[in-house]
């Protein structure tokens, strides 16, 4: 009786040193550097270490590039959506930017909101003639990248059950209008391991999307880069696509998943390539603050 009352009023060192971290990091959600976490809950720095060491390996926490600690994947997976768009966007964003500055063009990630993508992060181009989207923007899921990158990776009932509730409004004259145009694509799609938008939502414009996977290898949002077909053109769209999907294999990692590696993708031959040597992936030069629009050319 006496050892039943111990384990009741007392947490398990070990355990209870674990949770105090968690908790103070859920009151945290912008993160926190070792030192605080140590000073907050009153914990050796060492002892600290060993432990957010140990839940960041394991998924529970992720570090972002200031060294700050905050609630993990694997952790927010069990609560509220807004907090796991919130960590996917934190560990998402060097990625983002990386693939921004190499492709020039408008970087866009979303989520799977019930038949619909929901914008969750935009990094917009320099290009004064330029495709953005605001974050919060909802969008169809047959005629976008992002919403046809994650169709075709979900598991089977899923995607029945996602196509059943799609009505197949026409943005544009190339805007695919039935479930046997869709499942051709997603076909597609899954077999190259990119989706295409080509001037389906607004004309002029065209866009490369891929899935980003979870620990479970189920989808967790798409990655895409936009821009208008004057520059965005079919030459450039297998090197673009190789990075969006380098990129969208990272935060995959990033998010626990540990299947297949990144196949090979389709490469075009030496007469399809443009002729200026290094001219297609030319990094941008983030110059200015990035202004956030309505989704249209501009």
């Amino acid at each position: 009786m006496n050892g039943q009352r111990r384990l009741k009023s007392a947490p398990v060192g070990v355990v209870g040193k674990v949770l105090r971290i968690l908790e103070v990091l859920d009151r945290a959600p912008g993160g926190l550097p070792l030192k605080d976490i140590a000073d907050v809950t009153a914990l050796n720095k060492s002892t600290a270490h060993r432990f957010v060491a140990h839940l960041e390996g394991a998924g529970y926490l992720f570090r972002d590039e200031s060294k700050a600690y905050m609630i993990g994947p694997k952790l927010v997976r069990l609560g509220s959506g807004t907090t796991y768009q919130t960590t996917l966007c934190r560990l998402s964003r060097p990625i983002l930017n990386r693939l921004w500055k190499l492709t020039g063009e408008t970087i866009n990630l979303a989520v799977l909101d019930g038949r619909e993508v929901f914008y969750v992060d935009v990094l917009e181009s320099l290009h004064t003639f330029r495709l953005v989207s605001q974050v919060g923007t909802r969008r169809p899921l047959h005629s976008t990248a992002l919403g046809k990158a994650i169709l075709s990776r979900m598991e089977p009932m899923a995607l029945e059950d996602a196509l059943r509730g799609i009505r197949f409004e026409r943005s544009t004259p190339k805007t695919i209008s039935s479930v046997a145009q869709l499942r051709k694509d997603l076909a597609l799609s899954a077999e190259r391991r990119y989706a295409m938008d080509d001037e389906e939502v607004v004309t002029g414009a065209r866009c490369i999307g891929a899935a980003i996977l979870d620990a479970n290898g189920k989808v967790a949002a798409g990655l895409s880069v936009s821009g208008p077909v004057v520059r965005l053109i079919r030459e450039k769209v297998p090197l673009f696509a190789r990075a969006l999907c380098l990129a969208a294999d990272e935060i995959s990692r990033k998010l626990g998943y540990n299947g297949e590696p990144l196949p090979e993708l389709h490469r075009t031959s030496s007469a399809a390539r443009p002729q200026t040597k290094g001219a297609i992936l030319r990094p941008s030069s983030p110059l200015a603050a990035q202004r956030r629009t309505s989704g249209r050319l501009t």
